[in-house]
């Protein structure tokens, strides 16, 4: 679990400065399309965390509801997470 906290505070900080050289490429008048180029990455960038986040709370709580016999409960709380995660 730390590990994979690290990881995600890591790329969230990758995605902190690639945002910040956007900020500077449009203050800099760069050209439209090297900043939707960056901004292309930084959204693969945060749908890969996402990703990251989604899976590793999945698998928590998959744990959690076979160990407590809770599944419909497990299974509303991920379809629901899902739903809000895929719009």
């Amino acid at each position: 679990m730390r590990d994979e906290r690290r990881q995600v505070l890591n790329r969230l900080k990758r995605i902190e400065g690639q945002i910040k050289g956007i900020v500077k490429m449009i203050e800099e008048e760069n050209s439209c399309a090297d900043v939707l180029m960056q901004v292309a990455a930084v959204r693969a960038a945060v749908n890969s965390v996402g990703t990251v986040i989604f899976e590793t709370h999945f698998r928590q709580c998959l744990e959690k509801a076979i160990r407590e016999e809770k599944n419909p409960d497990f299974i509303n709380e991920v379809m629901s997470m899902l739903g809000k995660y895929i719009k």
